[in-house]
C-alpha cells in the first residue's frame, strides 16, 4: 500500500462532503461534515462502505461476514474532485464534495455508482414504538441493467428481473430476503443489516434503486466485482462461507408427507419404494410425531413409533436415509422448556400454534449458550438416541403471524429484535451445524431449513420455499424464485413438489388436473439442486392415485435424476470446491445476451442442460428461448438448433423441454436404485459436437468430511470439436475405497443416436480409463 498523509478538504456545497482522510491498514477513513465514511479494501475485488452520522461505528462483529482478511496493497491518490483508491482490479472514486462512490475498472469504464444526492442516509425513525434509525442506499441505474439475487419470495409471480421492481426484504411466513444483488453490469451488491428492509428498484423512472433497512446506526454493504456472475458468487462466499458438501444421498429421491403418523407408515412407504424398485434415497418423517406431548420435547410418541431406532435401522438396511423434522419452538411444561428458561435462553417471541392453538415459545438463537443447549437437547433424543441422518428445520422466521412488532420489541443476548429481524434462521442453523459437526464428525449434515439469510449456505442448509399452494399458480412462481434465489449465493434450493397445501388440505391427487400438476412440478424438481415430494395427501411414485401414464412418466424422471448423478455429484464438488452455482440464471452463463434478462422460467442446470418447465396446465407446447452464441441439441430427439432464436417447443404431459449446450460432455451413470449403490455398469459419455468443451469428474468417498482434507479425486474430460477427440485427463488426488478404473461408452449425439434418457445401445466408443491421460478418437 502507498501511504500518504491525511489530506484536508472543505466542504462548501454538499450535505456530507469529505472533510478530511486518513489511510489505515486495509482502509481508508473519511471525516465528513456529517459523520464518518470507511472504505475497506477486503480484496482487489471486495470493497465495504461503512457510512455512519455518529461520532464512531458500530463495534458489533458481523453475523453474516467471516472472512478473517488480509488487506492487499493498494494505491491512493487525489485531484481536485475526488480521492482515488486503486486495487489491481477496480478502481474506487469517492466524490470530495458529495461523498458519493463511484467504481470503475482499471480503464476507467464505470461498473455502478452511488447517487450523488441521495446516496448514503440515516434519518430518525419511530416504528412498533422503538426510537431508531432508517438506513438507506441508492444507486445509479442504467436503462439496459438487469439485476438479480435478493432471495426467494414463494408467492411472487414469475419474478425474475428486479430492474423496476420493489421486493419487501422483511423474513416472515412466505416471504423471505437474502440481501444479495447481481447487476448484467458486472458486479453484485450485498448489504450488512439484519433489520426488515425494502428494496426499491423502480426509483427515479427506474434509472435508479434503493435498499432500505428499517433499523441501524451505520450504512454498511459490500461491492463485489465479477464481471462474471460466477466470479461474483466467488466472492460472495470468499466473504461469508463455502457451502459444504451433502452426501452423495441427498442428491437423490427425497419422500415426504404432510405428515406420516405411525412407524407402520413409513415402513409401508420404505417397502413400496423398493419393492416396487422405484429409485429413493430419502423417507422424511414431518411434524407432530410427539403429539399428544407439547412441542420442543424431541420425542416420539411410543404409542405410534415403538421403536424409533429400529425403524431408522431399517431404513439404512434398504438403503435409505432418514430425515425428522424439528422446530425451534418450546411449550410449557418440558424439561427442555424449563432447562432453556432457567439459563435465559427464551425469546418473548410466541408461535400461535394453530393445531393445539397453545402459544408456543422461540428460544433465542442468537444466544451462544442457548443454541448449545438447544442443539444438545435434540442431539442427545433424536441423533445418538435413533440416529436420524438430517433434519428438517422448520418454523425458523420466527413466525408470529401478524404479530411482527413483537419481534421487533424483542431483546436477543445480542441486541434488539428490530434490528436483528432477519437473522434468526442464520443464527438457529449456525448453532445445529457447529454441533453437527462437532459431535457427529463421520456423517455430513443436512439442514432443510425454510428462510435463510445471507451467509446461510455454510450451515449445510438447503433453502425451501415454505408452505406453497397446490396449483399452477403456485407452480409458476416457483420456477423464478428458485432461479433468484440461488442467485443470492445460497446454492441449494428445493420447493415441495406438487405444492404443500390446497386451500389448507388435500387435493384429490386422483383427478386428471392433480396428476397434471404433479408431473410438471415433479418435471421441474428433477432439474432443481435438491429433488424433493412433499405436501398433503399420498404422493409417492407408487400411489394409486397415478395412472399408468402418470406412473411411467414420473418413473422416467425419477430415473433420469439417478442416470444424471455423476454430473450432478461433480457439480456438487465443484459448488464446495469452486463456489460454483448449479441452478443458473440465464444471465451467469449468457449476460451479454439482453434477451434472457427477462425470461423467468427457463435456466441452465449445470453447464449443459437448458431447462423449460411447463407451468401452465393443459399445454402441451411452450416457448422456448434458445440463448444466442450456441448450438443447441434437443435432449429427447437429438434435433440440432440454432441459439438466438425463440421456438414452439412440443410438449406433451410427457415432455418437459429440454435442450442441451454443444459442447456439453455430460457423463450419465447406468440405472440405479439409490445414489451410492455399486454397480459394475460403465458410465455413458455423452459428448454433443458444435464446439469445444470440458466438464471435470468429482469423486470422494459419498460422506465423511474427509474432503475438507483434500481426500478426493477429480479428472477432467475435454472435448476438441475439430479433431473430433476426447481427452482424459490423469486423475488429481485419491481417497479411500476410490474406484481406480472406469469403463466408458463414449457416444457421440446425432439425431436419435444418444438422444432420450435410456442407455444407448451401440456406444461409438468404449474404452477402459486407469486414471492416465489418454485420447480417444471419433
Amino acid at each position: 500500500m502507498i501511504a500518504m498523509l491525511a489530506v484536508s478538504i472543505i466542504a462548501t456545497n454538499a450535505n456530507a462532503a469529505v472533510v478530511s482522510h486518513k489511510i489505515k491498514p486495509g482502509s481508508i477513513v473519511f471525516k465528513l461534515d456529517k459523520g464518518l465514511m470507511q472504505v475497506f479494501v477486503c480484496k482487489d475485488d471486495i470493497i465495504e462502505v461503512k457510512y455512519t452520522i455518529f461520532v464512531s461505528f458500530p463495534t458489533k462483529p458481523s453475523l453474516v461476514v467471516n472472512n478473517k482478511w488480509h488487506y492487499p496493497a493498494f494505491q491512493v491518490t487525489e485531484n481536485k474532485n475526488e480521492v482515488i483508491i486503486t486495487t489491481k482490479r477496480l478502481k474506487v472514486l469517492v466524490n470530495k464534495a458529495t461523498n458519493a462512490i463511484t467504481y470503475t475498472d482499471l480503464k476507467g469504464r464505470e461498473i455502478t455508482s452511488e447517487d450523488k444526492t441521495d446516496n448514503k442516509t440515516i434519518t430518525p425513525a419511530t416504528i412498533a414504538g422503538i426510537n431508531t434509525y432508517n438506513i438507506s442506499t441508492q444507486f445509479n441505474s442504467p436503462k439496459d441493467e438487469a439485476l438479480f439475487g435478493l432471495g426467494c419470495h414463494p408467492t411472487d409471480t414469475l419474478s425474475i428481473n428486479y430492474k423496476g421492481r420493489n421486493q419487501d426484504m422483511a423474513i416472515k411466513y412466505m416471504t423471505g430476503a437474502i440481501p444479495v444483488l447481481l447487476s448484467t453490469k458486472g458486479y453484485g451488491l450485498m448489504w450488512d443489516n439484519y433489520s426488515a428492509s425494502n428494496f426499491y428498484g423502480a426509483e427515479a423512472d427506474n434509472t435508479k434503486f434503493k435498499y432500505v433497512s428499517e433499523s441501524g446506526r451505520a450504512v454498511d454493504y459490500y461491492f463485489f466485482y465479477g464481471p462474471d456472475f460466477d466470479q461474483i458468487i466467488n466472492l460472495y462466499r470468499i466473504a461469508t462461507g463455502k457451502a459444504p458438501m451433502y452426501g452423495k444421498w441427498a442428491y437423490g429421491l427425497f419422500q415426504s408427507q404432510d405428515r406420516y403418523m405411525s412407524q407402520d407408515e413409513i415402513m409401508t412407504v420404505k417397502d413400496n419404494y423398493r419393492n416396487n424398485h422405484i429409485p429413493v434415497d430419502v423417507i422424511v418423517q414431518d411434524w407432530y410425531y410427539w403429539d399428544p406431548f407439547p412441542i420442543g420435547i424431541h420425542e416420539m410418541n411410543p404409542a405410534r413409533y415403538p421403536d424409533p431406532k429400529k425403524l431408522v435401522n431399517e431404513l439404512h438396511k434398504a438403503n435409505i436415509h432418514g430425515m425428522i423434522s424439528i422446530w425451534p419452538v418450546f411449550g410449557k411444561g418440558t424439561k427442555n422448556f424449563d432447562a432453556l428458561q432457567k439459563m435465559g435462553g427464551l425469546t418473548s417471541i410466541t408461535w400461535d400454534n394453530v393445531v393445539t392453538h397453545t402459544f408456543d415459545t422461540y428460544y433465542d438463537a442468537h444466544n451462544p449458550k442457548a443454541r448449545e443447549l438447544y442443539w444438545d437437547q435434540a442431539r442427545d433424543s433424536l441423533i445418538k438416541r435413533f440416529g436420524w441422518d438430517a433434519w428438517w428445520v422448520d418454523q425458523c422466521e420466527p413466525d408470529n403471524g401478524a404479530l411482527l412488532d413483537e419481534r421487533r420489541k424483542a431483546n436477543f443476548s445480542v441486541g434488539r429484535g428490530i434490528d436483528y429481524f432477519n437473522t434468526y434462521s442464520l443464527e438457529h442453523s449456525k448453532g445445529i451445524y457447529q454441533g453437527w459437526r462437532r459431535d457427529i464428525p463421520g456423517k455430513r449434515a443436512f439442514f432443510l431449513i425454510r428462510q435463510s439469510f445471507a451467509g446461510e449456505q455454510r450451515n449445510a442448509a438447503t433453502l425451501w420455499s415454505s408452505d406453497i399452494f397446490c396449483g399452477f399458480g403456485a407452480f409458476k412462481s416457483q420456477v423464478p424464485q428458485g432461479i433468484n434465489a440461488c442467485a443470492s449465493g445460497i446454492p441449494y434450493w428445493t420447493s415441495d413438489i406438487g405444492g404443500y397445501q390446497y386451500h389448507w388440505t388435500a387435493p384429490d391427487w386422483s383427478k386428471p388436473e392433480f396428476r397434471e400438476l404433479f408431473t410438471r412440478w415433479f418435471q421441474f424438481g428433477t432439474f432443481c439442486p435438491i429433488f424433493r415430494i412433499h405436501g398433503k395427501g399420498e404422493r409417492a411414485l407408487f400411489s394409486k392415485n397415478w395412472d399408468d401414464n402418470t406412473k411411467a412418466t414420473l418413473l422416467k424422471y425419477d430415473k433420469l435424476r439417478y442416470r444424471l448423478l455423476p454430473y450432478i455429484y461433480s457439480l456438487a464438488g465443484k459448488t464446495t470446491l469452486d463456489n460454483y452455482t448449479m441452478m443458473r440464471s440465464l444471465a451467469f452463463d449468457f449476460k451479454n445476451d439482453a434477451n434472457v434478462y427477462s425470461i423467468p422460467d427457463q435456466y441452465m442446470f449445470g453447464p449443459a442442460f437448458l431447462v423449460n418447465p411447463v407451468t401452465g396446465q393443459r399445454e402441451t407446447s411452450r416457448k422456448v428461448y434458445l440463448p444466442k452464441g450456441s448450438t443447441w441439441y434437443d435432449f429427447w430427439t437429438g434435433q440440432e438448433l440454432k441459439g438466438g432464436q425463440s421456438i414452439d417447443a412440443t410438449a406433451s404431459i410427457e415432455t418437459m423441454p429440454l435442450y442441451v449446450r454443444a459442447g456439453s460432455i455430460v457423463p450419465m451413470g447406468p440405472e440405479v436404485e439409490y445414489a451410492t449403490q455399486k454397480t459394475n455398469k460403465p458410465i455413458e459419455l455423452r459428448i454433443y459436437p458444435g464446439a469445444n468443451g470440458q466438464f471435470k469428474v468429482y469423486e470422494d468417498e459419498n460422506d465423511n468430511y474427509d474432503y475438507e482434507k483434500g481426500q478426493y479425486a477429480t479428472f477432467t474430460l475435454s472435448w476438441n470439436d475439430k479433431l473430433h477427440q476426447l481427452s482424459i485427463s490423469d486423475t488429481k488426488g485419491q481417497f479411500p475405497g476410490m474406484q481406480r478404473q472406469h469403463s466408458f461408452n463414449v457416444v457421440l449425439v446425432k439425431g436419435e443416436h444418444g438422444s432420450n434418457t435410456g442407455i444407448t445401445a451401440n456406444a461409438d466408443k468404449t474404452v477402459k480409463y486407469e486414471g492416465k491421460a489418454m485420447a480417444v478418437k471419433l
